[in-house]
């Protein structure tokens, strides 16, 4: 986790570089943050010009002190000539540290380390590091932003809420159309951003940022779609109308395993719905906000609209109060523990204000005798090891029925064994990253070895690997009971216990015993089984022989602790709305 560290105060310009050089900054660290010689972005305002290359040349010329040509090899198409001419920006360490490979740099053009509020890049006195979780070397310094910034990017977000929302539904949707399509075009450097400060495979970072992009073109549709109604009247002199307007500010407070999409998708309804935001991401992974609101910029979406203040753990909790009390926010959107949704809850009674939160999962996945063993196999690997089972929708207990549990376990052994690669998320054979701490390896630790403890076996896995202190072997347990930690909270980690069990009733019990319900899976080719137990599981969500369930177009959440509200679909923008009955009379 990332702390908060004093600054050095004004810094030194830094030396013109040499002719050899003229495209590239020096060399000091890992990454892609500005060098500690740069001086600070200080309220820098956003340009707007029509042409993406023209608004980001002369901002990087500025705030980098790049020459026009520096800049624009930043902007140019990938490709070897263009490889050649990335720029490799570095952090500002405590100790110099190792150089990262070019081929891991980071586009100077997206990479941002001061907040933004009211459509300035906006610097604190103190930063925090942001970490590589492959390496623990450090990316950089990103400013530390604190109660005082917090609430000046509520008051940005409240001053330029009145024109975002009194703009026509197709402009709103126009800018938002925009905003998706610069993801698009930047999503390799996008992704990169991803791998480096949340450690995902490449690959899956890409996928990410697909999926991230696919709220904003989503959402861009939806806002055109905000329909009132019009209702018979009781009266012959009365016409009754119902209208849907925006809440207002919304505070967007979002967690570290998917550091763009869970932005893109609270914050995409929001801004269709006509709602300005604060967004405050993981201490962790800034970068990724920080990279969104300068495409956001370049989209033409309004100073203000889009605000981002980092900050370390050691801010979060004056941040997040302000955020949750502050009488201008008008909506809290928040995805992360069950344990931290009750405190924000209770700062926000304090002002009524409305909230969505999707909290802890603990998804049960339920093999059935009547199953196709192989797809099953296929979608508990899917389901499971995505993010290295770091996401709140995978898989934490399996419940195999006995009768085919022997031969699920030993397909299911193979396919770990054969398919899952742990390794530096730049590698291209990688399909498990690091996780995201320490503190997350221990935990994957402490439910193995209490698991063991009571009995349970080690079929694959269970030990962290070789590669450094936050990667761990994919690990697969049988002979695993209800009592055992990894069975009774979620372990958020590339463990798998399985569960035997005898019936179909006992499977729905052992499902629905948690006090929490975001997603369910099971696997059957009974049809009347399957429409029990889609009916019976206690979980917002439902898998039928399907391990990957997310989308745009589909609801997003949860039941019991679980959470409040849902994201995506048609059903995430009633979130921002308010319906207001308008009643007229003497006609």
């Amino acid at each position: 986790m990332g702390c908060g560290t004093r600054g050095s105060g004004k810094q030194k310009p830094p030396p013109a570089p040499t002719p050899a050089r003229a495209d590239r900054l020096p060399l000091a660290g890992r990454h892609g943050l500005p060098s500690p010689a740069e001086p600070p972005l200080v309220a820098q305002p956003l340009g707007s010009s029509s042409s993406r290359a023209a608004r980001a040349v002369p901002g990087l010329c500025r705030a980098r002190r790049l020459s026009p040509s520096a800049a624009m090899a930043s902007l140019l198409p990938r490709g070897a000539a263009a490889a050649r001419r990335r720029l490799l920006l570095c952090p500002a360490p405590l100790a110099p540290g190792p150089v990262r490979a070019a081929s891991q740099a980071l586009s100077a053009a997206l990479v941002r380390r001061g907040g933004l509020v009211g459509g300035r890049w906006v610097e604190t006195a103190a930063a925090f590091p942001v970490q590589d979780p492959a390496s623990g070397e450090e990316l950089g310094r990103v400013s530390d932003c604190g109660a005082a910034e917090a609430r000046a990017a509520v008051r940005a977000a409240h001053e330029a809420g009145a024109a975002w929302g009194r703009l026509p539904a197709k402009e709103r949707s126009a800018r938002l159309r925009r905003w998706y399509e610069l993801m698009m075009e930047n999503k390799e450097e996008l992704a990169r951003i991803i791998t480096a400060e949340n450690g995902k495979p490449l690959r899956e970072a890409q996928g990410e940022i697909t999926y991230s992009a696919s709220f904003l073109e989503w959402f861009a549709e939806e806002a055109r779609r905000i329909y009132g109604d019009v209702i018979p009247a009781s009266a012959k002199d009365r016409r009754v109308l119902v209208l849907k307007q925006p809440v207002g500010v919304a505070a967007i407070i979002t967690p570290w395993n998917f550091p763009s999409a869970m932005i893109t998708r609270k914050v995409g309804a929001a801004l269709a719905a006509g709602c300005t935001v604060v967004v405050k991401p993981a201490e962790d992974t800034p970068l990724s906000a920080l990279a969104l609101g300068e495409l956001a910029n370049q989209a033409g979406i309004p100073a203000g609209v889009y605000n981002v203040v980092p900050c370390s753990r050691q801010q979060t909790a004056a941040v997040g109060e302000v955020l949750c009390t502050d009488p201008l926010v008008s909506k809290i959107s928040f995805t992360g523990s069950t344990a931290t949704g009750k405190i924000l809850l209770k700062h926000a009674a304090g002002t009524v204000k409305r909230v969505s939160m999707e909290l802890g999962g603990h998804a049960p996945f339920i093999v059935f005798d009547s199953a196709n063993v192989d797809r099953a196999v296929a979608g508990a690997l899917a389901s499971k090891y995505r993010n290295s089972g770091q996401t709140c929708v995978c898989t934490n207990r399996f419940l195999v029925q006995k009768g085919i549990h022997d031969e699920f376990v030993e397909k299911f052994a193979k396919a770990i064994d054969k398919e899952l690669h742990v390794g530096n998320g730049f590698d291209a054979k990688t399909t498990q990253g690091p996780l995201i701490n320490e503190k997350a390896v221990e935990k994957v630790e402490k439910h193995i070895k209490d698991a063991v403890s009571q009995g349970a076996s080690v079929v694959t896995g269970g030990k962290r690997h070789s590669l450094g202190k936050n990667f761990f072997e994919p690990t697969l347990l049988t002979n695993v009971t209800t009592k055992m930690l990894c069975t009774q909270e979620e372990t958020f980690g590339p463990l798998a216990p399985v569960i035997k069990f005898d019936t179909e009733a006992e499977a729905v019990a052992i499902a629905n015993a948690a006090n929490v319900g975001l997603a369910g899976y099971f696997y059957s080719q009974d049809p009347a089984q399957i429409w029990r137990i889609a009916e019976q599981l206690e979980v917002g969500m439902v898998g039928v022989n399907e391990g990957i369930i997310s989308s745009p177009e589909c609801p997003f959440g949860g039941v019991k602790e679980s959470g409040l509200g849902r994201e995506g679909s048609k059903y995430g923008i009633d979130e921002y709305l308010e319906i207001k009955y308008v009643c007229f009379g003497g006609l």
